[in-house]
């Protein structure tokens, strides 16, 4: 398999689900017999997901997604990569699909108005218009579109709180953006419930901002949720805008700190890297618990005896054949 290619799927579906367990459990073993891996959420309002696997092996899990009507209008931001971008398969119960505090939005019924890559482009520069980045400060730290107005928020559930601070701006024109868009589903609908009137959002967000307007203007590089950590999104005027947490200097190096105890996840440039042995501080340096360096920064978890059944079943399932037992086990 050494050549052949593999993708990399981002995608979410605000859609109605009857029973999230049971689909899960569905959705799981499909993933399962298909070398799927990655990251996905099953909700009562829908799925988030991004995974990876062999080209052939993401398109049908993408014909399985939207061969249910429920999902039939899910989108797919592809991308391509040497290999898997995940170690191993999740698909959990949650109830939201990105956690918002916000579940009695429906943006099926309400969000802000979709603007393709290229009318983003054209608008975001207009002097009535602000550009509202709504992910998390770690995320547009790294990366950000130019001018964008940036809250300084640890997770996305703390966005309504500071919307707070933002009623000044209610006579203009708000352009939303993310990672793949599904934060700006909900924070679109959540100012348009707060008195916001004219409301927009990048769909598909900086990923496919990248892919079909080239990316300009969004300065630095783009924070993923797997085991690249970061991709270049501004193939027109890129720059870097991140800074190196022990020395200042311009990086857009992603580390997790060598010490597990602190395991901060900031930019530190290669040479500070080498000279602190991975570790963020002189403090975490001389912590005993300090991993080894490899020039990385990235700890991937140990996948020895790695069982993807295991959190296949539900709780109260009991395996009935000493096959299931081992897959339970």
């Amino acid at each position: 398999m050494e050549n052949e290619k593999y993708l990399i799927l981002l995608y979410y579906c605000y859609a109605q689900i009857q029973d999230p367990e049971a689909y899960r459990e569905e959705h799981h073993l499909f993933c399962i017999e298909n070398n799927i891996r990655g990251r996905i959420i099953v909700s009562s309002e829908g799925l988030n997901g991004t995974v990876s696997g062999l080209e052939a092996d993401c398109q049908r899990y993408m014909d399985y997604v939207k061969s249910d009507p429920r999902f039939a209008d899910t989108e797919f931001k592809i991308d391509t990569h040497d290999q898997h971008a995940f170690a191993k398969i999740h698909v959990r119960a949650k109830d939201e699909i990105v956690h918002s505090g916000l579940k009695h939005l429906n943006p099926r019924e309400k969000t802000g108005k979709h603007l393709e890559p290229l009318e983003f482009k054209a608008m975001k520069d207009r002097e009535d218009v602000v550009i509202l980045d709504v992910r998390s400060d770690y995320e547009h730290k790294l990366g950000h579109f130019k001018n964008a107005l940036r809250l300084d928020i640890e997770n996305f559930r703390d966005f309504p709180e500071k919307v707070k601070e933002l009623a000044h701006l209610k006579n203009k024109k708000i352009l939303t953006y993310c990672t793949g868009g599904i934060k700006c589903e909900k924070a679109s609908a959540f100012l348009l419930d707060q008195g916001f009137e004219d409301v927009y959002q990048l769909h598909g967000g900086i990923i496919k901002y990248g892919m079909e307007a080239g990316g300009e203007d969004f300065e630095g590089k783009c924070y993923v949720f797997d085991n690249r950590v970061a991709v270049d999104v501004n193939q027109v005027n890129p720059t870097v805008v991140s800074t190196c947490y022990v020395c200042g200097t311009k990086s857009d190096r992603m580390v997790n700190c060598a010490n597990p105890v602190c395991n901060i996840h900031v930019p530190i440039c290669e040479s500070c890297g080498w000279e602190y042995q991975g570790a963020c501080s002189t403090e975490c340096i001389e912590h005993p618990e300090k991993r080894p360096y490899d020039g990385t920064g990235y700890y991937q978890k140990n996948t020895v005896g790695y069982n993807p059944y295991k959190g296949f079943y539900r709780k109260s399932d009991k395996p009935t054949t000493p096959c299931q037992a081992n897959a339970n086990s």
